[in-house]
């Protein structure tokens, strides 16, 4: 599923959040829970959290219904770059 997760960043997430200066990376899933860690101007963003539930979460669920969450693992206190 990982593989299948990581083509969707690859085609459809990455490429928005890259005309910002950001990405994001697939850390694991574990008991449906796909977790991510953003970097770059993802990094410490005030829109984060709103990226990640209205965007990437909802994507994440519509394709891979099995998913129940996706929990963002980021230290976003130490972003150095945040776009906003």
């Amino acid at each position: 599923m990982i593989t299948q997760i990581e083509k969707l960043f690859d085609q459809q997430i990455r490429p928005a959040l890259a005309q910002h200066g950001g990405n994001v990376e697939v850390v694991d899933v574990d008991n449906n829970i796909l977790f991510v860690k953003f970097y770059g101007g993802c990094q410490g963003c005030s829109s984060s959290k709103a990226t990640l539930k209205g965007g990437i979460e909802t994507l994440i669920k519509q394709n891979f219904p099995e998913i129940s969450e996706v929990v963002d693992v980021t230290d976003h206190q130490e972003g150095t770059n945040p776009y906003m």
